[in-house]
């Protein structure tokens, strides 16, 4: 049951970069977890990952010298639906279908990969904890960051949008 979980459904063992292909699988199960319980239901998902993914790699990696073996992706997948957040709540607060919204999608996948390949300041702190808090936590903040991305980009662009249909 830990492999399955760390693994996201053995996601993990698809190359090259798993890591990738976890932040990408971690897409539609967002959407199929919005469609079911909406942006809610995605702060839930987000959550039980990271529990789950804190108690599962922990189990994987016991008596291992690597303690962050590429294969364990729960990681993206908490941290990718973080990044989402805002594209659900952004969403659900509109009323349109959270695929509407498909740039955020993309600012939201390509921000968070960004994140967590450079592991720019507190992520990289995170990540060098060397356990499984560190695993999950280091995607977390990379997510948070990335959804504080998203945010932006949305402000620009439709900052941009509403001063060309009013200029002042």
């Amino acid at each position: 049951m830990t492999h399955l979980i760390a693994t996201f459904f053995y996601v993990g063992h698809m190359r090259p970069a798993p890591g990738t292909w976890g932040s990408l699988a971690a897409l539609p199960a967002a959407w199929v977890i919005y469609i079911i319980a909406g942006p809610w239901g995605l702060v839930a998902g987000a959550v039980l990952s990271y529990v789950l993914g804190v108690w599962a790699t922990g189990v994987e990696t016991k008596g291992k010298d690597n303690h962050d073996p590429s294969e364990i992706v729960i990681d993206e997948v908490c941290g990718q639906w973080i990044a989402l957040l805002p594209v659900a709540f952004g969403a659900a607060s509109a009323g349109v279908a959270i695929t509407a919204l498909w740039p955020g999608w993309i600012a939201a996948f390509a921000l968070f990969r960004l994140f967590d390949i450079t592991k720019w300041g507190p992520i990289g702190w995170a990540d060098r904890m060397h356990g499984p808090t560190g695993v999950m936590l280091d995607d977390v903040i990379a997510g948070i960051f990335a959804a504080i991305g998203v945010i932006g980009l949305a402000g620009l662009a439709h900052w941009g949008f509403v001063t060309q249909v009013n200029p002042a």
